[in-house]
């Protein structure tokens, strides 16, 4: 079943060995996120900015989640990052920019 996620944010998650990475997200999804925390399956995560503009990097990434991950339902058993392939991953590298994150 695919997702139907409207992203606007940007969070920091710190996963468990302490490495940082960024996320385009949701407020429900950077809920799991923080009860991901709580249950020990990630260490920390932080929203870093909130309503982001939908640009055209956004909309691709979406679409992106969209087709391949599906909200987690409340007793997920751990925490799944997304993972992105290269062409993807340089779409979020764009957000970040355009959002004076990276």
């Amino acid at each position: 079943m695919k997702s139907n996620e409207t992203l606007n944010l940007i969070e920091e998650i710190t996963r468990n060995d302490g490495s940082k990475y960024y996320e385009i997200s949701n407020i429900p999804q950077n809920g799991r996120a923080e009860l991901a925390a709580v249950r020990g399956f990630i260490k920390e995560v932080r929203i870093l900015q909130l309503n982001i503009p939908r640009s055209s990097n956004l909309i691709k990434y979406e679409k992106y989640i969209n087709e391949n991950f599906v909200m987690p339902a409340e007793d997920f058993d751990h925490f799944e990052e997304w993972v992105k392939p290269p062409e993807i991953q340089t779409i979020v590298d764009a957000i970040l920019r355009e959002n004076h994150i990276a």
